[in-house]
């Protein structure tokens, strides 16, 4: 797996309280939501997108709202056809999220919020299989 570019596809950043949203007394209650999507090119190549968003309020109202869309641009090389999806879905997003993470934190920084929000560790793999469990579930529906 190479890493051949990585960018902000799309970006927002809402404090509609602000300067009364910085003022904490307490914990803000979160609620955050994380998608993957991969897909190919003609070149060969993959476009991955990490979304995160992210959601704070208190009881007084919203604090802040972020969304997130940060990308990649990989090339495979020698991984097995049944391991693609998992390397795309699991491998590339563990890459981007660190910097993702980072864009998210400056943003809360930026925005008055002191101590900047750090989305906690993800864990890629286990959110690909809930998904391909959900995939599964649907299908044996239909």
């Amino acid at each position: 797996m190479q890493v051949l570019a990585q960018f902000i596809r799309d970006f927002s950043f809402e404090n509609p309280r602000a300067p009364n949203s910085l003022r904490m007394d307490q914990r803000p209650e979160i609620d955050m939501g994380v998608e993957m999507n991969a897909k190919g090119r003609p070149d060969g190549l993959f476009e991955v997108d990490l979304k995160l968003s992210v959601k704070a309020s208190n009881p007084e109202g919203p604090m802040f709202a972020i969304e997130l869309v940060y990308g990649g641009l990989f090339q495979l090389a020698n991984v097995p056809q049944a391991a693609v999806e998992p390397t795309l879905l699991v491998e590339c997003p563990r890459y981007l999220f660190p910097f993702a993470r980072r864009i998210i934190a400056d943003a809360t920084s930026d925005g008055g919020f002191f101590p900047p929000f750090f989305v906690e560790p993800i864990d890629f793999a286990a959110l690909y299989m809930q998904q391909k469990g959900q995939i599964g579930e649907t299908a044996g529906q239909a």
